[in-house]
């Protein structure tokens, strides 16, 4: 039997219920209900359960689902998704902060940077955090130096935590053979297509467009398929990111919001508004601010006149300064300035997030990216390998620190050998036309969206 995954409603169910605890709701009624009926949790790891639900438990979680969605939230008032609201709550709204212009250099070593950390992370996405660090003590490369390695990893110890099943034929260092498709790839392509379409004053439906133009429904994954889906059943945005959507926290929105930091160099504010309205399909507070964040990060590294900490200073003002993100994100920087040694900071966020947030959760894994950034100071070696070896999505929160780093490098040569050589100038992906395209001609490509209105 097909069980379609992060679609099924007695899967959604217990997502949700932990979102409304986290979001300022209370649960508890509901709960109580789909436990006293027998209902599952959700699944820990994968996107749907091993067997499916009755015909009642999925009915009375459709309803359950749509019973938690009217209930109040106390954190409303701190946590808008409205632009307009988000910007009244964000005092140091940014000015211009530099040169706007970038060169075609250094968007290929940020292509470059996103497609290493994202293929340093893919071996070891879903794996806990202490079978991480097993497997590449086992292999004499901890802390992370260079790619995972199947080889001289004692066999128990893979049979206790196998690679990630889909990942490991095209992401361990004896195998890699040019970039393999990753949806952290897949959306940067997809919102450079929906760059060349509609130009900057794109709108949220254009983005919908574009996706179903463009985008397998096979390929998306968690906020994005139920997205799809809500697109699918004729429903519009923002409402998309809405109904029964538990994953709108999540990490999907900020994979997506590279291209429009990239290509508003020296324009945060412009960047994270373009990142709204990308986001805004799938996802609402939190997994927004993710992508504001993101993309106001990226679009003041591009001027490559400022360093890594300005460069986050920057993109906390686009996030308001009550929510949780900006919370995590804070206390994640101020960890990392404080602990020489890094797993004590991985340690420290895991204590604070990990029995709370879901591995794909946007909170924790955005403070985990600034944390790694930190601590590396920008270093583009530091900056991937920590933010992998701080487990969680380890393939998206590579990709995202690789992108600024390689931004902040300024140029492809800048990148050490041993992780850009073996990708060979050459990109998988199911979007478009791009298949086997090289990152140079991505950089040009993008480099023409910085000139455009």
């Amino acid at each position: 039997m097909l069980r379609l995954t992060w679609v099924q409603p007695e899967d959604l169910l217990g997502h949700e219920l932990r979102q409304a605890t986290q979001d300022g709701r209370e649960p508890k009624a509901v709960a109580a209900r789909w436990r006293a009926a027998g209902g599952p949790e959700a699944p820990a790891t994968a996107g749907a359960s091993p067997t499916p639900a009755s015909r009642y438990l999925r009915r009375l979680a459709e309803d359950l689902l749509d019973e938690l969605a009217d209930l109040p939230s106390a954190l409303a008032d701190d946590e808008p998704t409205d632009l307009g609201r988000i910007r009244s709550a964000c005092p140091d709204w940014p000015e211009p902060v530099g040169a706007t212009a970038t060169t075609p250099q250094a968007l290929e070593a940020a292509w470059l940077g996103r497609a290493t950390g994202c293929l340093l992370g893919k071996p070891v996405e879903k794996l806990p955090l202490d079978a991480i660090r097993r497997l590449a003590r086992s292999t004499g490369n901890w802390p992370l130096t260079t790619y995972f390695t199947a080889r001289g990893v004692p066999r128990e110890l893979l049979e206790r935590h196998p690679w990630n099943r889909r990942s490991a034929p095209t992401s361990l260092a004896e195998n890699i053979d040019g970039m393999p498709e990753d949806d952290d790839l897949n959306y940067p392509l997809i919102n450079l297509v929906l760059l060349q379409r509609h130009g900057r004053a794109f709108t949220t439906t254009d983005v919908a467009r574009t996706w179903l133009d463009e985008l397998p429904a096979g390929l998306t994954f968690t906020a994005e398929r139920i997205a799809y889906r809500n697109l699918l059943s004729g429903l519009e945005p923002p409402h998309t990111a809405r109904f029964r959507n538990p994953f709108r926290e999540w990490i999907g929105a900020l994979i997506r919001a590279d291209v429009h930091g990239w290509t508003n160099p020296g324009d945060p504010a412009a960047a994270a508004e373009q990142a709204h309205r990308d986001a805004t399909l799938t996802h609402t507070a939190n997994g927004v601010y993710a992508a504001m964040f993101t993309a106001a990060t990226l679009a003041t590294a591009a001027t490559g006149d400022h360093d890594v900490h300005t460069c986050l200073r920057t993109g906390l003002t686009v996030v308001p300064p009550r929510s949780r993100l900006a919370r995590a994100v804070r206390q994640a920087v101020q960890l990392a300035h404080e602990h020489a040694d890094f797993e004590s900071v991985v340690d420290a966020l895991h204590a604070t997030h990990a029995d709370t947030h879901h591995w794909v959760h946007a909170v924790p894994n955005t403070a985990l990216i600034a944390a790694a950034l930190t601590h590396a100071n920008g270093d583009f070696d530091g900056s991937v390998c920590r933010a992998v070896s701080g487990g969680w999505d380890t393939d998206s929160n590579g990709a995202t620190a690789g992108s600024v780093a390689g931004l902040l490098a300024g140029h492809p040569t800048a990148l050490p050998d041993r992780w850009t050589a073996p990708l060979k100038n050459r990109l998988a992906t199911s979007v478009g036309d791009f298949d086997g395209i090289g990152f140079d001609t991505l950089a040009h490509l993008t480099h023409r969206e910085t000139h455009r209105p």
